[in-house]
């Protein structure tokens, strides 16, 4: 597991979990609020280490109220389909292991603070992930 020096740093200093396909129903496991960081390429996608960057302030905001978990890049696909990320980077809001929410793209301090807030009051809800349509034996597809 290779990472940029910026997103290795939330494993080392602020207590950050690596989480893996194969870590991830652990992770889950322990419960509270927890929020899943998708960096992305750091190449393509240069405000995913912006936002490493902001992820513990943003922690320290919340009184340490989440668990950070950092998405390694041979995992991002996999899991990102799970929580219906389809941008990047991204940080995905979880309570008990159930999706609360994403925030996407590197924001604003007082904007961050306010989309944080608004996901971690939210209720649990189903990820927005990608459907698969049900067609009946048969069937053509079609509605009606």
């Amino acid at each position: 597991m290779k990472l940029h020096p910026l997103v290795e740093r939330l494993l080392r200093q602020h207590g950050a979990a690596a989480v893996t396909v194969d870590t991830l129903d652990a992770w889950l496991a322990q419960g509270g609020e927890q929020v899943l960081f998708f960096a992305g390429d750091p190449v393509r996608f240069a405000e995913g280490l912006d936002v490493a960057v902001v992820l513990p302030e943003l922690h320290a905001a919340f009184g340490g109220r989440f668990a950070i978990g950092v998405v390694p890049r041979e995992d991002e696909e996999a899991l990102a389909r799970r929580w219906g990320v389809q941008r990047w980077p991204s940080l995905v809001f979880l309570r008990d292991g159930r999706y609360l929410g994403a925030i996407s793209g590197m924001k604003d301090w007082d904007v961050y603070r306010q989309e944080v807030a608004q996901v971690l009051a939210a209720s649990a809800a189903r990820a927005p992930t990608v459907g698969i349509p049900v067609v009946a034996a048969g069937g053509n597809g079609a509605c009606g």
